[in-house]
């Protein structure tokens, strides 16, 4: 047994190595961020140097180039609390301009914070980073899904060598809060390869990818050649779920609960495919349930709610307080370890005679 090997109930051997994945959700990073920090106050270590594959969409994109880069969970957490109504800039004419212009706040803002704060990282290319990344975007013009990640033998080698901020700030392009964000790249080397560039891209949240777990796996064990799922563990860190209490009634409330739920539902899903494709995983989902945190919340928390930083800070502090870092490591929670009664299969499958 190899030296870095974890050993899990009844001695069978587990994760060497580990995978995380963040969900996307706006100023709602507040929750993951809050879990990383318990974790790396649990374990004495950066993320980066527990995890050796981070996978992230829009928000959770955010948050995992700041993994990668080596930047303290708590200094990512600090960031959202201090410095997003920089970028999320609550204005009376926010709704108007939305209407008008298909976007609130300004998408090169949000571009150049996430440059400052990567450090040293701002002029890497995903190869450059030390774990291995995956991030999720959508293109606009045809709607093909990127998921860019670190060249390797396996895979298309397309995207290794783009830069990590422009691929994090097109996953954080939520449509009608930002702009689409374009990745411009060199035109000898689109003609050398003979590719087409990549283009106009929004939030890797739009379509399936919120939750990024399930195409991380899928990097991981068929396009690296370097994980197994025998051999490896993974998190999956949510932003916070609320359920809704009351039934639509006339087209505002309905629009909104459509919107919710495509958000929600692929998040739900990946968990599912994730835990059936791959039951011999040890695979962890921690997705606070709001109301359970909170009995008197009944309306959703908006992606750019920055009034509710306080709120949001309190509920992530109640979540962390539940975790336990190190069973989870070592693969033997079982509050939050993800089996076949703890996904919704369970509440459609038909009853064995």
């Amino acid at each position: 047994m190899e030296a870095n090997t974890t050993v899990g109930e009844e001695g069978v051997p587990l994760a060497r190595r580990k995978l995380l994945a963040i969900d996307g959700g706006g100023i709602r990073g507040i929750i993951p961020a809050t879990a990383l920090v318990k974790l790396e106050q649990t374990t004495g270590q950066l993320t980066r140097d527990i995890f050796a594959f981070v996978a992230g969409t829009s928000t959770g994109a955010i948050i995992a180039a700041g993994i990668a880069a080596g930047v303290p969970a708590q200094r990512i957490l600090d960031l959202y609390v201090t410095r997003s109504p920089e970028v999320l800039t609550q204005r009376p004419w926010n709704v108007p301009e939305r209407i008008v212009t298909g976007a609130m706040y300004s998408i090169q803002k949000l571009h150049d914070l996430i440059g400052e704060e990567a450090g040293a990282a701002r002029d890497w290319t995903l190869n450059d980073a030390p774990v291995d990344l995956l991030i999720t975007a959508k293109r606009v013009p045809d709607g093909m899904p990127w998921y860019f990640v670190r060249d390797k033998p396996a895979n298309s080698q397309r995207t290794g060598h783009l830069r990590l901020v422009d691929c994090v700030t097109a996953s954080a392009a939520a449509p009608t809060y930002f702009q689409p964000w374009t990745i411009v790249e060199d035109p000898a080397v689109l003609r050398a390869h003979g590719w087409d560039p990549v283009g106009t891209l929004v939030d890797g949240g739009v379509g399936v990818a919120g939750n990024p777990v399930y195409q991380a796996v899928v990097e991981a064990f068929y396009y690296t050649g370097e994980y197994r799922p025998d051999e490896t563990l993974v998190v999956s860190l949510g932003t916070g779920r609320l359920a809704p209490t009351e039934r639509p009634t006339w087209l505002w409330p309905w629009l909104n609960w459509i919107v919710g739920e495509l958000l929600a539902s692929p998040g739900e899903q990946q968990t599912e495919i994730v835990q059936r494709h791959f039951p011999e995983l040890p695979f962890y989902r921690l997705d606070p349930d709001l109301k359970a945190l909170d009995p008197t919340l009944t309306q959703p928390i908006g992606l750019d709610d920055v009034g509710s930083v306080p709120r949001l800070q309190a509920y992530g502090k109640q979540f962390a307080d539940l975790i336990d870092w190190n069973a989870i490591l070592a693969g033997t929670d079982t509050t939050f370890r993800v089996t076949p009664q703890t996904t919704l299969a369970p509440q459609y499958e038909r009853p064995q005679s």
